[in-house]
């Protein structure tokens, strides 16, 4: 194994031990810390996922550095307003500022981490080595999953304390990322890729590909955002049981992603992407059927009912984890090279803005109409993402 591949291996641990820290509690941070409504939540979705608007416009304008330091000043970014909410409890508009800069360095990075793993690995290896890479995220989020439920469910970490220490420690762990970072610079012996020339791509080649992005921003909005507000609101379940499913998430990706990974070399891109399309629409209308149950009565808030609701959780954590297949997708359509990381990143944009839409609108319908509703429309739009199997060619 070449020594970038290994740095970029140590980026992803320490990435993802951070994103344990921090983004997969947001909400209960958010409940504890502001005690916000259901509507509330959903607003709060626009500063958080804006950035992922913005990110191919910012990454244009630091067209004159190659990806690396790029993802350098994204984890500046990251790590500032991270320990800022780590060490200061600020008023709710304030708390929003700083969850914007945070929330900018993470999504500057991720089509940019995307772009640099891609570039480091082999053609023929391609499927194999970016499962490889999708399972160590896994692994080590399950580590910090793991940290995170222990220290919770011994009043070790707690959102109600003046420091809030799971954000502090991503912050750290985002030092380390950083770190890594310039020692990946000087150790490439050529820039990743330079956007000097192409900063924005918009192709009709990629048209399938947008549409991909454009269906997952709506679904995960939906499911990540209120999901878990479906457990912490009508369910009443605190941090340690999110990280506890995230423990679960993980330890059975650790086995599926690389398993997904040599299923796209065996299989192709297009019957993947059928198995993405079919598990969206199951999970996402087996969900509004639960919640239904729920707000109902007719379903227990004890017992059965909530393992079942745990469980639909944990299987839509396996489906997200496919979301690289839309990337080595891209990689197999594209026209140039270089059109990688500006698609990546135009393709964030778009996903971002249809976010941010379904984020206040799904807040909307839960206040008036009740929840369960969001989750059938998830399952009704995923049927397109069956229409774009059915359209691939490869």
């Amino acid at each position: 194994m070449k020594k970038e591949v290994k740095i970029y291996f140590y980026i992803l641990i320490f990435t993802a031990l951070a994103t344990g820290m921090s983004q997969g509690i947001l909400s209960n941070y958010f409940k504890d810390a502001y005690n916000i409504t259901a509507f509330e939540r959903g607003v709060i979705e626009f500063p958080r996922e804006i950035p992922g608007m913005i990110c191919v416009l910012v990454i244009a304008l630091l067209a004159a550095l190659n990806d690396i330091r790029v993802s350098m000043f994204a984890q500046i970014l990251s790590i500032f307003g991270i320990v800022v909410l780590g060490f200061f409890t600020p008023q709710f508009s304030i708390m929003l500022v700083f969850l914007f800069i945070n929330s900018l360095g993470t999504h500057l990075f991720m089509p940019l981490s995307d772009g640099i793993g891609i570039s480091l690995v082999d053609q023929d290896k391609l499927g194999m080595r970016m499962g490889q890479f999708k399972g160590t995220s896994v692994k080590f989020l399950m580590v910090s999953s793991t940290i995170v439920f222990i220290c919770f469910k011994l009043n070790i970490f707690s959102f109600s304390t003046a420091i809030k220490w799971p954000f502090v420690l991503a912050g750290m762990f985002l030092l380390i990322v950083l770190g890594l970072l310039i020692l990946l610079d000087r150790t490439m012996h050529h820039p990743v890729i330079h956007h000097k020339k192409t900063k924005f791509v918009f192709r009709k080649e990629y048209k399938l590909y947008y549409i991909l992005v454009i269906l997952y921003g709506a679904q995960k909005q939906i499911m990540l955002v209120y999901g878990p507000w479906v457990l912490i609101e009508i369910l009443g379940k605190k941090a340690d049981t999110l990280a506890l499913l995230a423990i679960a998430g993980a330890f059975i990706g650790i086995f599926f992603i690389p398993a997904l990974g040599r299923w796209l070399d065996r299989y192709g891109v297009k019957k993947l992407l059928y198995a993405d399309g079919i598990s969206f629409v199951m999970v996402y209308f087996l969900f509004g059927l639960l919640t239904t149950g729920y707000v109902t009565g007719t379903l227990s808030t004890i017992g059965w009912p909530v393992l079942l609701g745990y469980f639909m959780v944990i299987i839509d954590k396996m489906s997200t984890q496919m979301s690289f297949i839309r990337t080595v997708y891209l990689k197999n359509i594209a026209v140039n090279s270089s059109d990688i990381i500006p698609t990546l990143s135009l393709g964030m944009s778009m996903d971002h803005f249809v976010s941010i839409t379904c984020a206040i609108l799904s807040g909307l319908v839960w206040s008036v109409w009740g929840p369960q509703y969001i989750f059938y429309f998830a399952a009704s739009i995923s049927l397109g993402n069956i229409y774009v199997a059915y359209k691939v060619k490869l």
